[in-house]
């Protein structure tokens, strides 16, 4: 787990508890926590053309489609639900995201004083519209198209990133490189890929004691990232780029032992978030800073939704203001915060409509959440899946969504 996982947690404390939280809470988690807790933190948070078009079709999305539907109102037929199974077995969608795997997230001990975290993955087969195991992976990402995905061997960082085709269930190509990956992600049409790089296992949690002689995991003292990769996935050919490690004015990382890059709707930058003000930085593809693109700088990287798909709002952090369990929709044509159903906003499912996690009223505790679509302007919520079970994060399951 990491700082990202532990935001989603207090939010999750917050939600069952009253009164509702505070403007700023999640920056408090952030700051509080983070010295508070350190060691904790890190426990959890260290918790040719011809063949290739065959290989990985990533056809680029078609972004300027009239949609003839009312706004915010979705076609019946383009969700898929299953509010009795958690964790689902059959296809999940609403709109335009599916949920294209989820995995599990275990702690698996290797010496007295070495664990490593790590992921279970399941991926949906569209052949069958049901989610089949695939234990071979320590990372997935998927394609916006989702017929391809670019996963990472269990062993990380790793050699080389695969190329899956989710149809066939065989890596199609494989992509080698010289720095190690341990995190990767598509760009928004599908064409690209970046690769975050880390010198060793971001996933390693390292067992001490605290002054109480309380068993911890202690987080590294320097942050492995390295750097990042940008990729043509049709070619595998791209270019590295160093990014050092960021500190605050009192010497401390501002990132986590896992901080995985992204690029920026436009492709032009990437990005990745720190763990203190102001939340994010983006770079340029050669790894220099550069200041956030307007329609991003509200990005919240905990937030997985992120920006809608026409670039007028981006999902914000936990509201619970008129709503015991809600979020924020910030609108950056008015400035506007408009608060919407679900305590977790997960991916949008058109411009208006968001999948989300959310407790129902009958359920008590913080983990007793589903998946759920919301749309702004309403509180009406439907359920998309079964309610999650647990008091903590181990074994829960976590959705990855794709855009069709």
């Amino acid at each position: 787990m990491n700082v990202e996982e532990l935001v989603r947690d207090a939010l999750r404390e917050q939600a069952a508890e009253q009164p509702p939280a505070a403007p700023g809470f999640a920056d408090r988690v952030l700051g509080a926590r983070r010295h508070r807790r350190t060691r904790r933190i890190a426990a959890v948070a260290v918790a040719a053309a011809a063949v290739v078009a065959v290989a990985v079709g990533v056809p680029l999305l078609d972004g300027g489609k009239a949609d003839v539907r009312p706004a915010g109102v979705l076609d019946p037929d383009e969700t898929r639900a299953h509010p009795d199974q958690s964790p689902p077995h059959e296809l999940i969608r609403a709109g335009d995201a599916t949920m294209a795997a989820y995995y599990t997230v275990d702690t698996v001990k290797e010496t007295a004083h070495r664990s490593r975290t790590t992921r279970t993955y399941w991926l949906l087969d569209e052949r069958t519209g049901r989610y089949e195991k695939d234990a071979r992976w320590s990372y997935v990402a998927v394609a916006p198209n989702l017929k391809t995905a670019a996963v990472l061997e269990r062993q990380l960082p790793a050699s080389r990133i695969g190329l899956l085709d989710l149809g066939t269930g065989k890596v199609a190509r494989w992509i080698p490189v010289e720095h190690g990956v341990g995190g990767i992600a598509f760009s928004h049409d599908g064409r690209r890929l970046v690769a975050t790089t880390y010198a060793t296992d971001p996933d390693v949690l390292t067992q001490t004691t605290d002054d109480k002689d309380v068993k911890v995991f202690s987080m590294p003292a320097t942050m492995p990232r390295t750097g990042f990769y940008v990729l043509d996935v049709a070619s595998g050919k791209g270019s590295w780029s160093a990014v050092r490690d960021p500190h605050d004015s009192m010497g401390l990382s501002t990132i986590n032992s896992r901080q995985d890059f992204a690029l920026s709707r436009s492709g032009l930058y990437v990005w990745s978030g720190l763990t203190s003000d102001p939340g994010t930085q983006f770079y340029d593809l050669q790894g220099d800073e550069v200041p956030a693109p307007v329609r991003e700088r509200n990005l919240k990287w905990y937030v997985e939704a992120g920006l809608s798909p026409d670039g007028r709002r981006v999902a914000g952090d936990f509201a619970g203001r008129t709503m015991k369990t809600s979020s924020w929709v910030l609108d950056l044509d008015t400035g506007e915060q408009v608060e919407v159903p679900g305590q977790e906003l997960l991916a949008w499912a058109d411009d208006r409509s968001l999948i989300a996690w959310d407790r129902g009223k009958d359920r008590g505790g913080a983990y007793h959440d589903r998946l759920v679509l919301v749309t702004l302007g309403s509180d009406k919520v439907v359920p998309l899946s079964g309610f999650r079970t647990g008091h903590g994060y181990a074994g829960r399951w976590e959705p990855v969504f794709a855009e069709r």
